[in-house]
This record gives C-alpha cells, structure tokens and sequence, in this order.
C-alpha cells in the first residue's frame, strides 16, 4: 500500500514540529580529546568555583559530579575533607587558594586524577516559562604534576517543569562520560 500524499505531508509536518520541540531544550557541548586514563585510579573531586550569582552553585554541581564519577567505574573517589561549607561571592583569590590547598592534600593521599570544574551558570530563566539553564566546566587534572590532562565546557536549558538539578546532572554526566572515554 502506497500511502497518499496527504498523509506524507501531515507525518512530515509533525517530524518538523518534533524537531521545533526538541531544540527548545537545547544543549551545547566543546570538549577536548579523552586522555589515556589509568582504569582503577584513585580520584578526587576539587573544590568547584562558583562563577554565578547563585549561592553555593559551586557546592551543588561539586555534589553531582562527585557522585556521578563515582557510578562511572573509575576506581575509589576519595572526598576532599577540607571543603568549605560557604563559598563567598566574588571571592577569586580564596577560591584558588582552596583548590591548590586541595591538590595538595591529593598529592599527600597518592591520588592518582582529580576532577576539577567552574560553574558560569546556575538558574531559572527569567520569564513565563522559567526554564532551569546550567553552564559548566570540568576538567581532569594529573594530582601528581597539576597538569590539566582534558577539558570540557557546556551549557543547558531544560523545560520549564524541569529541575535544576536534573538539568545540571544530564550535562555534567555527558561531559563527563566525554572525559572518561579514553580509559584502557
């Protein structure tokens, strides 16, 4: 059976709003090549910066990726005891100063890779809708030489009765999952 042309057109207008639809929760994702990476290493998670205006955005994505690269395979992933429990705004300096006083404590415990990340954005979009929007970087770091081994930045927004955190984790999980690609 043939189907008839107006039916072929009705399917083909229907794809094309399907493709409207999906592209209103949109993703964008720039990573680097996946270093050869040791399978069962020990791993860490730094302290992430907080870019935002949102208090403790830094805490909540640092929260996420430390329990998703613990469901990755990776090995032990140890928890940094020494993070702050309030991150102050527009505190650069201090932010830095945790994160070298955290690969110093890694280097101390033998720690093999640390995960490292910035979140630029962390919020509801303004607007009738309010759709949750999160932009994040993550990079993974060789603890012993504090040389960054590979890098991935993207952003997200969701649909409007989307959590925010649901959205955070679907992009620091593909980010992630770029990053591991290259384990042997």
């Amino acid at each position: 059976m043939i189907p008839r042309p107006s039916l072929l057109l009705r399917l083909r207008g229907l794809l094309l709003v399907g493709l409207a639809l999906l592209a209103t929760a949109c993703s964008t994702l720039d990573r680097g090549q996946p270093p050869v990476l040791e399978r069962q290493a020990s791993w860490t998670v730094l302290p992430f910066t907080n870019h935002t205006e949102t208090p403790l955005a830094g805490s909540r994505a640092e929260a996420i990726a430390e329990s998703l690269l613990g469901g990755q395979d990776v090995g032990r992933v140890r928890h940094y005891p020494g993070a702050k429990a309030q991150e102050a705004l527009f505190d650069g300096a201090g932010e830095r100063e945790q994160r070298q006083a955290a690969l110093a404590w890694a280097q101390e415990q033998g720690i093999r890779y640390a995960l490292a990340g910035t979140v630029e954005e962390w919020r509801y979009k303004v607007g009738v809708d309010g759709e949750p929007a999160v932009g994040v970087t993550l990079q993974i770091v060789d603890v012993a030489t504090g040389d960054t081994l590979w890098s991935g930045a993207g952003g997200k927004s969701g649909w409007s009765r989307e959590a925010l955190a649901a959205v955070a984790q679907q992009l620091i999980r593909d980010l992630l999952q770029a990053g591991l690609a290259g384990r042997r």
